[in-house]
């Protein structure tokens, strides 16, 4: 007794061929067709308990194809799949009312597995009135398969309100994924608004968040709304959600729970309406250990976890990303660049410690400061040497260096004076003498990544970006 009635179409005959034997094995019965003609005259008399197809048919696109299918049968599951792995066609499906949609190659496990929980439990899914919206660019690049699974989860949350918690290291994109929530959301016709905890300081983060009143504060000299309020009706992005201090975490904790807020200063509870997105590139649940941070206000948080791949891990994405990196240098009115085959070799190798970002960034160096329209293999090894960085006349090659330069030029600065016994005020002076050198070393042996140096010094992230800007260091941009 056949398990269900499966139409498939697909204008590849091997895929068919596949489909139907994989399919039929399973106990279904199948239909297969080459074009989306024959497939919509079943599906309009009724036929198929199930549709499978592809995007791209001789005759007609699925995505033109679904929303009439959706009119007549809006209870009939459809699965999409398509060569074409963008973000774009997972949104798209979703947006047709695709029960799911599945990147090529896939895997028929997976693919039966689907249809036996499409089939077990029917969803009431209607096309969304902007279907025929046309989307002028394209948010998230990549198809590797890392990137295939992030794209099918965002096309889920899409038309939702939940808290999703984006966790990854720092570079790979996590504000560009919580603005494609929103700006394909339905809440996209409300404010996004982003906010990193890491750059406010800790005294000011409630304040930042929920608003102040006059005289709440010393200089609190007129009434100010916070990001919540800025954000009504729309998305609030809390970057760096680690870095937010236990008194703001309470606070937040009870918006997530009841809904609504006061002001810093306030008695009246103010009602909320915004979706919270949030990130962070620490492990979350260490810092519960370490008691810095509320469990409950984690498991508020975390209601969809939404894990990016570091670039190394998706570094088959490399060769789409570079050419989208010049493409937009070029807009910018940057020459035109490409790379060699050694070249585009080089970077595959190398770690990318401040992933995407690094890579932009290095793209758009190319575009600057290169003559040549071909980068070559040379060109890019040079780039991407470690910096050399010369700190008191020691030379410090890597990280593991700072401690014994350090050591070495405090003995030298003994040896200066009398008796090796320096005047008072040692520590001032010391201190104005070495963290300069110290400094600009980490910062170096970080490629310019400050998260990485404040965490490699043990310093507050804003302490170190305000001793930047005071001993006017100028920090080496690899990227990240």
């Amino acid at each position: 007794m056949p398990a269900g009635n499966i139409l498939v179409a697909d204008d590849d005959t091997a895929i068919r061929t596949v489909l139907n034997q994989a399919l039929s094995r399973a106990g279904f019965e199948v239909r297969l067709t080459s074009n989306a003609a024959t497939l919509w005259r079943w599906v309009s008399q009724g036929e198929g308990d199930l549709v499978i197809t592809d995007v791209v048919m001789p005759d007609e696109n699925a995505f033109d194809l679904l929303p009439r299918i959706k009119k007549i049968r809006p209870n009939l599951p459809i699965i999409v799949m398509s060569a074409q792995n963008t973000f774009m066609t997972a949104i798209r499906a979703s947006e047709c009312g695709a029960y799911e949609y599945l990147p090529k190659p896939f895997d028929l496990k997976e693919l039966i597995a689907i249809i036996g929980r499409a089939l077990a439990e029917p969803k009431q899914r209607v096309a969304n009135s902007n279907t025929e919206s046309e989307f002028d660019a394209l948010p998230l690049i990549g198809r590797s398969a890392a990137m295939q699974e992030i794209y099918r989860v965002l096309a889920r949350l899409m038309q939702t309100d939940l808290t999703v918690m984006i966790s990854g290291e720092s570079g790979t994109g996590k504000e560009l994924v919580a603005r494609a929530l929103h700006d394909y959301g339905k809440r996209r016709s409300g404010p996004f608004v982003a906010v990193n905890m890491a750059a406010i300081p800790r005294d000011l983060i409630e304040s930042e968040l929920f608003g102040h009143e006059r005289g709440a504060f010393t200089g609190a000299n007129n009434r100010a709304s916070g990001r919540f309020e800025q954000a009504e009706g729309g998305t609030l992005f809390l970057d760096e959600i680690g870095d937010m201090p236990m008194e703001a975490q309470t606070r937040l904790l009870r918006v997530l729970q009841q809904g609504e807020y006061t002001t810093v200063g306030g008695r009246t509870p103010i009602k909320t309406d915004v979706r919270i997105v949030a990130a962070s590139n620490k492990d979350l649940r260490i810092l519960i250990q370490q008691g810095l941070f509320r469990e409950d206000l984690f498991f508020r948080l975390n209601v969809v976890p939404l894990r990016l791949p570091p670039l190394r891990e998706r570094i088959e994405d490399l060769p789409d990303l570079i050419r989208h990196f010049f493409a937009l240098a070029e807009k910018d009115g940057l020459p035109a660049k490409k790379l060699d085959t050694l070249a585009l070799e080089k970077l595959k190798q190398y770690r990318w410690p401040g992933n995407v970002r690094e890579l932009e960034n290095l793209a758009r160096r190319l575009s600057a400061l290169y003559p040549q329209d071909v980068i070559t293999g040379a060109v890019i090894e040079g780039e991407l040497a470690p910096p050399a960085v010369v700190a008191s006349g020691s030379m410090l090659q890597n990280v593991e260096n700072l401690g014994g330069a350090v050591e070495g030029y405090l003995a030298s600065y003994f040896s200066g004076f009398p008796n090796g016994v320096p005047p008072p005020g040692l520590y001032h002076r010391i201190l104005k003498e070495v963290e300069l050198p110290l400094l600009t070393a980490a910062l170096a042996a970080t490629r310019g990544n400050q998260i990485r140096a404040a965490d490699l010094l043990g310093l507050n992230r804003n302490t170190l970006r305000k001793k930047i800007r005071d001993l006017d260091i100028q920090v080496y941009r690899s990227g990240g």
